[in-house]
């Protein structure tokens, strides 16, 4: 009894300790998720954790390794996600615009997997009654409804991300490759070398490395 005590301590002891390096390995996201990773991580490792530290028939070793895997599928993903326009996609996904101008585009809710009583329930929330006063009502990666009013400023998305250009965000504001391209070369920039960049005021912000 004492031995399968101990055992267990030494399970619980190796999860928080993994727990705290994937905090610090992959910042603290996970903590209050916004992307489809941090919620996948944080599920999969309470599985792992829940599922097996209590298994007798599981060995220490064999519990360690399995979260060190874990953690090394975890690292790539991110590592993917960060440095890959296709995996971050793929992976994330993008935001989508649902409401434009008063108008539901209801293929790209039911595509997205928002039902009319979800988003009923986001727009209630949001203290929005009339549908038609929405000039755009984006679906977030973390399932969250942002909401424009038609008497509000349009929100602008960043055009680069984590040295990446956001080619859709680029059309929305009526500009090309061409133009990113000029405006970079005017810093003496390259788009690996930026951080983040947002199109605010008719001018490009930039914040470098």
């Amino acid at each position: 009894m004492v031995l399968l005590y101990g055992d267990l301590t030494l399970k619980f002891i190796v999860g928080f300790l993994v727990m705290v390096l994937q905090i610090n390995l992959f910042g603290r996201g996970n903590i209050a998720p916004t992307s489809a990773i941090d919620q996948l991580q944080n599920y999969v490792l309470g599985g792992i954790v829940g599922g097996m530290i209590y298994n007798s028939s599981i060995s220490l070793l064999q519990f360690t390794l399995v979260l060190l895997i874990w953690t090394l599928v975890v690292f790539v993903a991110k590592f993917l996600t960060n440095h890959n326009n296709f995996f971050k996609k793929v992976i994330e996904g993008t935001p989508q615009m649902i409401i434009k101008n008063g108008k539901i585009d209801v293929n790209l809710a039911l595509k997205n997997g928002l039902s009319a009583n979800d988003l009923s329930f986001k727009l209630r929330q949001a203290g929005v009654m009339d549908i038609r006063n929405v000039k755009r009502g984006v679906f977030e990666r973390n399932g969250q409804l942002t909401l424009v009013m038609k008497n509000e400023d349009s929100i602008k998305y960043p055009i680069i991300l984590d040295g990446k250009i956001d080619y859709d965000e680029l059309a929305t504001i009526n500009k090309d490759q061409e133009w990113i391209d000029e405006q970079l070369e005017k810093r003496n920039l390259e788009v690996s070398e930026v951080y983040l960049a947002n199109y605010i005021d008719n001018q490009l912000i930039i914040y470098e490395y």
